[in-house]
């Protein structure tokens, strides 16, 4: 089986290479296919994947290529981790944003829109083309903002494109194992957007033990969530939020947090990549290490400012490795063995959610299979959620439109219309900081 992954010379592909490294069942992915637009990263990683499958006498071949079509001829599937504008994109993003006094994370708010813009048409792109050369595979997305893109290369592919995250993952395992549940028992009722999610229960055996957590302090406050949104607002809420919500329920000092930090997430990423890269020139330097010791201060330093605003502390230690990479090989195992699971993924609503149309896509429980994703039947959203949902699914749309139309007036209207952006006036000043430090956003006219 083959699998393009897209964005190929970005840092956290030795990340599913490593799940690939674990499977060794009939079917599995036996070539992989690293495309991206820099052929220094392309080396790096591919220097780091080598040492990687070291002593695997199976490791699943692996090679490299700049261009686009030939690297999609022949996928089984192909998986999108592309960053339109790379960090320093993700960095301008962010400062563009703070210097109007509202937030510039790369998913949530202005900065979220501003990267949906430049790339959209580049991941609507990718699926015109996916749907020409390589037209039975399955296209999993993770490229920001998750929910965005898949929704914009759904209009091409249809439910061939699938969308993940490793929050709800992330989420879900964390209540679970603070209620001493096993995460693979358990079934997460979790619904919503990507990075705007809610879990309302976790049943185990039929019972559903997210009360229990919710009753009892002491429990709810001894993990991420808890720390990070307080024990009184989960039990207010009903419910435990994506870490995500944080940005919305504590908006204020989160942009503040971020005004004053030294560096901001993207700044950050970007030297600390810029460093890795560079070391990485070097044909001497031990890849693996090198690639290992980068990630870990990665991870330890994820949502760091909103830690601080809380009072939470550092991260655990088990939160520390991700899990992205087992999502993607999950849903391919599934849809290429038509090994059934449940797994939440980001998929067209069809009729999970009523507040919604059937080509919304929206973050849920799904049964996998060998014909892809199907949503499960979910309760209703409390109004205070169906608020935040339908309001950020509009922006979507506007971002979406605006990408397709070229106007400058629908880019602006996405902005104004964000719970986060407190004015028209803001909304406009941003699009003009946006359109001169991007030149991908050119088309805005």
């Amino acid at each position: 089986m083959r699998l393009t992954i897209l964005g190929g010379g970005g840092f956290r592909v030795p990340l599913v290479y490593g799940a690939l490294l674990q499977d060794h069942a009939e079917g599995r992915v036996t070539h992989v296919v690293l495309h991206d637009l820099d052929a220094g990263r392309l080396s790096a990683v591919t220097r780091v994947l080598a040492e990687q499958a070291a002593g695997v006498p199976d490791a699943p071949e692996v090679t490299a290529t700049t261009d686009l079509d030939e690297a999609l001829r022949g996928a089984d599937f192909v998986f999108s981790a592309i960053r339109v504008g790379g960090l320093k994109g993700r960095a301008d993003d962010e400062r563009v944003a703070l210097a109007e006094g509202v937030l510039g994370q790369e998913t949530v708010g202005a900065g979220g829109i501003a990267y949906g813009l430049r790339t959209v048409p580049v991941a609507e792109d990718i699926a015109r083309r996916v749907a020409r050369l390589a037209p039975e595979a399955w296209v999993i997305n993770f490229t920001n903002p998750a929910g965005l893109v898949t929704e914009a290369m759904s209009r091409h592919l249809g439910d061939r494109v699938i969308g993940i995250c490793d929050s709800p993952v992330g989420l879900g395992r964390r209540i679970a194992r603070v209620l001493g549940a096993n995460p693979k028992e358990a079934w997460i009722d979790y619904v919503g957007l990507n990075h705007l999610g809610w879990v309302r229960g976790l049943r185990v055996a039929g019972r559903d033990e997210l009360p229990r957590l919710l009753a009892d302090p002491d429990l709810l406050g001894s993990f991420e969530e808890g720390k990070l949104f307080g024990t009184d607002w989960l039990r207010s809420l009903g419910a435990i939020p994506n870490e995500y919500l944080h940005y919305y329920y504590f908006n204020r000092e989160a942009v503040r947090a971020y005004r004053q930090a030294e560096k901001t997430r993207g700044a950050f990423l970007h030297d600390q990549q810029a460093r890795f890269y560079a070391e990485m020139r070097n044909p001497d330097a031990p890849a693996w290490k090198v690639w290992d010791d980068t990630r870990a201060e990665r991870e330890a330093t994820y949502m760091a400012e909103n830690r601080e605003t809380a009072g939470a502390g550092e991260r655990d230690e088990d939160d520390l490795s991700g899990g992205y990479e087992k999502v993607a090989l999950a849903l391919m195992r599934a849809i290429a063995r038509d090994e059934r699971t449940t797994l939440i993924l980001n998929v067209r609503n069809q009729h999970t959610l009523s507040v919604l149309d059937t080509d919304a896509v929206i973050e849920v429980p799904c049964l996998v299979d060998a014909n892809g994703a199907h949503p499960v039947t979910v309760d209703p959203l409390p109004d205070h959620a169906t608020g935040l949902v339908c309001a950020v699914k509009a922006v979507e749309r506007e971002v979406l439109a605006a990408a397709r139309s070229g106007s400058r007036a629908t880019a602006v209207k996405a902005f104004a219309l964000h719970p986060l952006v407190d004015s028209v006036n803001v909304a406009r000043r941003l699009v003009e900081g946006y359109t001169e430090v991007h030149p991908g956003l050119a088309y805005l006219r």
